[in-house]
């Protein structure tokens, strides 16, 4: 029962995650964590592929190896963050909407900002 509780924690976890990629107010790293935290437990090759994923592998070994965040993840996420974010207000024509988009995106670029940057930067 234990194995079957962590892989779907694990599958919900990933799939959240992942929407996290497309959705800038949604963090992608926790989840993918997450996931992989449950998944090493229950199912040991469902931790492999995701560590090996080209999507998620590279938040798992930098947490795992404690290595930071690479440039280009950095400029990568700001710039699809700021985009997302750009896009969002175009949609959204009301000020308080973009206020709020503005509060959360500055907030979140000061957090990738203030992440340990990876020597192999």
């Amino acid at each position: 029962m234990k194995k079957v509780v962590l892989l779907a924690l694990g599958f919900a976890a990933l799939g959240i995650g992942g929407i996290g990629i497309f959705i800038p107010l949604l963090p992608t790293t926790p989840f993918v964590i997450c996931a992989a935290a449950c998944f090493s437990i229950a199912h040991p090759g469902l931790y492999r592929k995701l560590e090996k994923s080209r999507y998620f592998g590279e938040y798992i070994r930098n947490y795992r190896e404690k290595t930071g965040i690479s440039r280009r993840a950095r400029v990568g996420g700001l710039a699809f963050l700021w985009i997302t974010l750009g896009i969002s207000a175009i949609v959204f024509r009301r000020p308080l909407v973009w206020i709020i988009l503005a509060v959360v995106g500055a907030a979140v670029s000061v957090h990738i900002l203030m992440l340990r940057a990876s020597s192999k930067s």
